[in-house]
């Protein structure tokens, strides 16, 4: 999903309007707006359908994928994102292992296929390496589960210990359920593998997150650590050892405190940069534990150099989106990755905005559970920027002072996802960002991590929140080390998962045999223009304009100038279309620009409709 400028070309406006002969920007079509809690009720499931959508073999936009694969997205041009990224799959099957803890233990065929997805991946000869010589820092693999080749930034470090937090999630599910043997014959070697590959390279550049930067990153350090930490506890539950774990912990803790300047956190030590950068908000989220206290150590959300980095990153945005102008200081605003972003234009995301907010409700459910709230000089101007009478001094749950603060940071962070809602388009799809002057979305197209960074930060509003893993474990050491420590590394080759660790049955499903279509195409059309669909199958007029199917304007208003039809096809067909305009009266035809469009109707369970929207190019 994420990469590099320098090798990839960059995309322009995503969406253009024809409008008198000449292409121009769509202008700003923001979200009908209700309240914050009916927006989440309808958007949470629709995130959540995304993520399943775009996860292998049966999600509707996973055809060719593998099982348990999850894709970044559906997009293949501009940009091709139709890989797997072990970060951003890691992430999303984080949050399903929560939702799974949660309740929904339909998730555990597919968390399953996820584990054994990987324990394959581990074993793929790739340009980083093999298993023990490098090979787990690759960053990326195609959907069938080969080596991507191409030139890329790589290694990316992050990978491994987010792989080994999500599936040491899982397995402190299986063995409170006593499952523990599943645990120890299927997880822990896949697991060990990871922790191995965090204690050798923890102290070796890498990739950031952004996949731009080589040099050293604070989110991978953040998360190195609590994988470290968390796979300790885990070998002690099986009955085993990670003496590494426990040599390299409290190193890569030592190290993480040399990302704090004395105003916010550095998100890298190399790039040039200001280093104010959202990657470091979301290790701040990577970090937390609902069971910590607000410790600056381990940059707990709660913490006062945390809360002092919210407001450096969030600030840095303000003047440089037209979108976010005339909004004052103390409110939300769009966030993208770092300022000094160019890439496609440095547009806000959807996963940074969800971001912001995501660690302020951590935030507040940290303060209700440790009962008090700290203001100090560190972290004053954050407070003082949303509760202007804000003091240095503790403030007890008792107090009302307590009180008006929390329900100030939630207001707060309230607006992060009402930004959000702003500019979610009518189709409730989440692409990967969102443009800094007219809010409509941009480049790859239902994005897994936009889906899954929406649905945590809705979770942590609900006080939702995922197991702790008890952060504040390791002493700092008085000195800082540059340590490493190799191995062990071993083929994992146990994937049969026994009946017992799953629910009764796979829920049955019978492929269908025609899926109906919508087709939605925003096009900023005058009186007496119709816009009409036309493709190379029969169905859609082989390409003939006067066969093309003429689409309706019943919902159209020039806020939401959108254009629809629906027909129903065979499942499995793949055809190319366009739109095109006719004007009453004439018999002129106006095409829209080229490429032609292609889509293939899904044929997989549970896809008997979808939903194709587009806008005019």
């Amino acid at each position: 999903m994420l990469f590099q400028p320098t090798l990839c070309a960059a995309l322009g406006l995503a969406a253009l309007i024809v409008q008198g002969g000449e292409a121009r920007p769509e202008t700003t079509v923001p979200h009908a707006t209700g309240s914050l809690d009916d927006f989440l009720a309808a958007q949470s499931p629709i995130a959540f359908q995304g993520i399943l959508n775009n996860i292998g073999p049966s999600g509707a936009y996973s055809e060719g994928v593998n099982p348990g694969v999850v894709i970044a997205s559906p997009s293949k041009q501009d940009p091709d994102y139709f890989y797997t990224w072990v970060r951003d799959a890691a992430l999303t099957v984080q949050y399903l292992v929560e939702e799974l803890v949660a309740g929904n233990a339909s998730l555990q065929f597919l968390i399953q296929d996820y584990i054994s997805s990987q324990a394959r991946l581990q074993t793929v000869e790739n340009p980083s390496g093999s298993l023990s010589s490098g090979g787990l820092g690759e960053p990326k693999f195609h959907v069938d589960e080969t080596a991507f080749t191409d030139s890329w930034g790589r290694p990316q470090r992050d990978g491994p210990p987010l792989r080994a937090i999500a599936m040491i999630s899982f397995a402190n599910y299986l063995i409170d359920n006593g499952h523990q043997s599943t645990v120890e014959d299927i997880i822990w070697p896949i697991v060990r593998n990871d922790l191995s590959y965090v204690s050798q390279h923890w102290n070796e550049t890498t990739f950031d997150i952004w996949e731009e930067v080589h040099s050293s990153s604070f989110f991978t350090t953040a998360v190195q650590y609590r994988a470290l930490v968390q796979g300790s506890a885990l070998a002690s539950k099986l009955g085993h050892t990670c003496d590494n774990c426990g040599s390299q912990a409290p190193q890569i803790l030592c190290f993480l405190q040399s990302y704090w300047t004395g105003s916010h956190i550095l998100a890298n030590t190399g790039g040039g940069r200001s280093g104010k950068d959202v990657s470091t908000i979301l290790g701040v989220i990577g970090s937390f534990d609902p069971n910590a206290d607000c410790d600056d150590v381990t940059f707990q959300p709660c913490s006062a150099r945390a809360l002092a980095n919210h407001k450096q990153v969030v600030d840095s945005f303000r003047s440089i989106y037209a979108i976010n102008a005339g909004i004052p200081s103390g409110s939300a605003v769009a966030v993208g990755r770092y300022p000094e972003d160019v890439y496609q234009g440095g547009h806000p995301w959807y996963l940074t905005t969800a971001a912001a907010a995501e660690q302020l409700y951590d935030a507040i459910y940290q303060w209700n559970h440790v009962g008090h709230i700290d203001i100090n000089a560190v972290n004053l101007d954050f407070f003082k920027s949303i509760y202007p009478s804000a003091a240095e001094g503790t403030y007890t749950s008792d107090s009302s002072t307590f009180q008006d603060i929390i329900s100030a940071v939630r207001t707060y962070a309230d607006g992060f996802l009402s930004v959000i809602e702003k500019y979610t388009p009518p189709d409730n799809l989440l692409a990967e960002q969102f443009h800094r002057e007219t809010g409509i979305p941009l480049s790859a197209a239902s994005l897994t991590w936009s889906y899954a960074a929406l649905n945590t930060a809705a979770q942590r509003r609900a006080s939702i929140v995922p197991s702790p893993w008890n952060s504040n474990s390791t002493d700092l050491p008085d000195k800082c080390s540059a340590t490493s420590a190799t191995g062990p590394y071993a083929t994992p080759t146990n994937t049969a998962w026994p009946t017992t660790t799953q629910p009764p049955e796979r829920p049955a499903c019978t492929p269908p045999s025609e899926v109906t279509l919508t087709f939605n195409a925003l096009v900023d059309t005058a009186f007496g223009q119709n816009i009409y669909l036309v493709g190379s199958i029969p169905e859609l007029g082989s390409w003939d304009p006067a066969n093309a199917l003429l689409m309706s304007a019943k919902s159209w208003t020039s806020g939401n100038p959108v254009w629809t039809l629906s027909i129903s096809l065979p499942a499995g067909t793949s055809f190319e279309y366009k739109f095109i305009r006719k004007d009453d009266g004439s018999s002129d035809v106006v095409w829209e620009s080229d490429p032609n469009r292609s889509y293939n109707v899904p044929k997989d369970c549970g896809a008997n409709t979808a939903t194709v929207n587009s806008w005019w190019r």
